[in-house]
């Protein structure tokens, strides 16, 4: 893609996140969604690493759009951390349907050295308040990794522990409980929900508050397709995903049905 405006730039430093329109086509976007739609193996969106052995996925993560704008963020080479497809149903005549996330800084799930973590969380529905669309917290990202406890809201968001494997760069490795983060004192007020159309997406830092809510929706699925980046060179602790894929190179291969 062409580089980001210096008006893109600057609302990426100021506010640790912005907003660029048209990033997939709706041809694209149809595709992806009905690849996803048909039958998958058991645990299929559990794995995070889909861009590495499978061609849809591996298409959209390194699309030029999305990799070009995520390159020009971190000032160097983009390299994968992990992909993940966020599907929430629409709530019917439930009241809520698919949960959100909790808010919370990606580092505190991905922690590097240096800490280059950030993201593209791409809208493949219009997203909205309403259907549980992407939130964040301008200007979080200037002020470090804050203090956080177990979301304790299972309906509005997703709740869970799990023991992650960690290793530095000496090869030396122990282990790390991770829970569904909340941020210890957040005034909500700070919040900002997004409003994305479909193809659009948001960059934003991997120390920027951020986090979704349950969709209210009566019958608008909300999806949404996220990439983790780290600059060329940096130190991911976890172990389930140290190995590192180029970002750039142009776009996967996609076999056609």
């Amino acid at each position: 893609m062409n580089p980001l405006t210096p008006d893109q730039l600057e609302h990426y430093r100021r506010d640790g996140y912005v907003v660029v329109p048209d990033l997939l086509t709706d041809e694209e976007i149809d595709r992806f969604v009905a690849y996803e739609a048909a039958p998958k193996p058991e645990g299929w969106r559990q794995n995070l690493r889909h861009h590495v052995d499978d061609s849809y996925w591996k298409y959209v993560a390194r699309h030029p759009n999305i990799a070009g704008g995520a390159a020009h963020l971190l000032g160097g080479a983009p390299m994968i951390v992990q992909t993940m497809y966020l599907e929430k149903k629409p709530a019917g005549d439930a009241g809520l349907g698919g949960a959100g996330v909790a808010l919370h800084q990606d580092l505190h799930y991905l922690p590097c050295e240096p800490e280059t973590l950030m993201a593209c969380w791409i809208a493949l529905s219009d997203t909205d308040a309403e259907n549980g669309g992407l939130c964040v917290v301008p200007g979080s990202h200037r002020h470090g990794l804050y203090s956080t406890h177990k979301n304790p809201n299972a309906k509005e968001h997703d709740a869970w522990e799990i023991d992650y494997l960690m290793r530095d760069r000496a090869g030396n490795e122990w282990t790390r409980r991770m829970y569904s983060f909340e941020i210890d004192g957040l005034d909500h007020d700070d919040v900002v929900k997004l409003t994305v159309p479909r193809g659009s997406g948001v960059f934003f830092d991997g120390h920027t508050i951020h986090g979704s809510y349950a969709n209210r929706s009566r019958n608008r699925a909300r999806r949404a397709f996220a990439v983790h980046f780290v600059r060329e060179g940096s130190w991911l602790f976890r172990a389930d995903v140290q190995a590192l894929t180029p970002a750039l190179g142009g776009l996967g291969e996609v076999i056609e049905n």
